[in-house]
């Protein structure tokens, strides 16, 4: 790793290596006039990928919302932020476009073939990186990992495919601010 402070062109190999690494990062989105800005904390080691130099995936798990799915459909622009929690610190800031892919569609089988099986599969939002930067994080306090939670896992293998799918149905279909989120009875 060089200095902080810097603007990458693209991921390189430590890059990715640190991005990876990481057990937790943050998407922030928000939709094009109005509305809230949301930023959702994103888990599960086997959960995000490096695409390419400048492309970058994750699996979308069943949530109580639809926030970023919603703004994405809506207006595309998304910020993902990592940070160390260990000896040296860091955040690094990926700015660009995404998109969701859900299943069926064309790209599902590769995109989703990247991660570990999660029964709360419904999207891989694929980001394309317009801007790739780091900065200190001297102000980040230094944590260790204990575990990766369960619980979100546990829940979805109990609700099995037909619960999931009804929950979405009830839950995922609209963002917070009305915006149109996942299909009725999306198979995800």
């Amino acid at each position: 790793m060089g200095a902080v402070g810097q603007v990458f062109d693209a991921i390189d190999d430590g890059l990715r290596e640190f991005l990876v690494a990481q057990p937790v990062f943050f998407v922030a989105t928000a939709p094009r006039t109005g509305g809230h800005v949301n930023v959702s904390p994103k888990g599960y080691a086997d959960t995000f990928a490096v695409v390419g130099p400048r492309t970058v995936a994750y699996l979308d798990l069943t949530g109580s919302g639809v926030e970023t799915i919603a703004h994405l459909r809506d207006d595309g622009r998304v910020t993902l932020m990592f940070c160390s929690f260990e000896h040296r610190p860091r955040i690094v800031r990926l700015y660009g476009t995404g998109r969701v892919c859900v299943p069926g569609d064309e790209d599902w089988a590769d995109l989703s073939g990247r991660f570990g099986a999660h029964a709360g599969a419904r999207a891989v939002v694929v980001v394309e990186l317009e801007r790739i930067a780091d900065s200190c994080g001297y102000a980040v306090p230094r944590m260790d990992l204990v575990a990766e939670r369960d619980v979100l896992e546990r829940s979805h293998v109990k609700r099995g495919a037909d619960g999931l799918v009804a929950y979405r149905t009830q839950r995922n279909v609209a963002s917070i601010d009305g915006l149109p989120g996942l299909d009725a009875h999306h198979p995800g």
